[in-house]
């Protein structure tokens, strides 16, 4: 029995406010979950090596160099005007912490003595764990 014979059909509509909901939504979660680049303050080339690699420890002391020589410490720029000064902003960054690590990210082109100064620092400065970066080879 067909009670609704005189009665048209309604055309079918695809209701699209929903799936805009669900797509800004998750274009939100996107956005707040990206990983943004860690070295900002300078822009390094990492040397490469086959390596694993390594969790993130609350007492570390950042240490960036440039291919240009210039030094971030704790994402603070420092001018370098000695090994001794450069000792004082590496103590100054390790605050209070418990035998902090030192992690030296130096660009692939940077010069030797740049990262022997930042060696040096971390010495006179008392620090005695240092450790280097690098990128995963492709």
């Amino acid at each position: 029995m067909n009670f609704q014979r005189g009665k048209e059909k309604e055309p079918l509509e695809i209701n699209l406010v929903p799936m805009i909901d669900v797509m800004l939504v998750i274009l939100i979660f996107l956005m707040i979950t990206t990983t943004y680049s860690r070295y900002t303050e300078l822009q390094i080339n990492l040397p490469a090596a086959d390596a694993e690699k390594q969790l993130e420890h609350p007492n570390e002391i950042a240490v960036l160099v440039n291919a240009q020589g210039q030094y971030v410490v704790a994402r603070t720029p420092v001018p370098f005007v000695s090994v001794e000064q450069l000792a004082g902003e590496l103590k100054r960054a390790a605050g209070g912490a418990s035998e902090p690590v030192v992690v030296v990210s130096a660009d692939a082109t940077a010069t030797h003595q740049s990262v022997v100064r930042v060696m040096e620092a971390a010495r006179v400065a008392g620090l005695q764990h240092i450790t280097f970066t690098a990128q995963a080879s492709r």
